[in-house]
């Protein structure tokens, strides 16, 4: 029984791979290299175009990349894509403070604090803070 779930389960990964297209417009070395033919060497060869040219218009232009000829191109083609990622939102900075106008007023001075305000309270010490005085001898 357990065999019979292993192959079930194995049928379906592989399925799955199968239909999972690669786009070569967004795909690691790693991605790339799962492709019928397409080693570590032409996976790098295909980035770097991507990198030279930008992405590739149409996965026919991949036949431009060095060592992929109509052949490779044939056997991949069904699981390839080239889809072209959109761009990165463009983020704006938050507007700047307006600058204050030429002659205004600088910032006031806090106002004086009214005359029959009681004085400022003392900070309240606690009994650890305090040390005890020393003695004359």
């Amino acid at each position: 029984m357990k065999h019979v779930a292993l192959a079930v389960l194995l049928f379906f990964l592989l399925t799955a791979a199968a239909y999972a297209a690669v786009n070569i417009n967004t795909a690691s070395k790693e991605e790339l290299t799962t492709l019928a033919g397409i080693g570590p060497v032409k996976a790098e060869a295909i980035i770097q175009r991507r990198q030279e040219k930008g992405p590739f218009k149409n996965i026919d232009e991949l036949k431009e990349v060095y060592g992929i000829g109509d052949k490779i191109f044939a056997r991949i083609k069904n699981d390839i894509t080239a889809d072209i990622p959109a761009p990165a939102p463009e983020v704006k900075p938050a507007p700047a403070a307006e600058p204050a106008a030429a002659g205004a007023a600088e910032a006031a001075p806090p106002a004086p604090a009214p005359a029959n305000a009681p004085p400022p309270a003392e900070p309240e010490v606690k009994a650890a803070e305090t040390q005890p005085l020393e003695q004359p001898k």
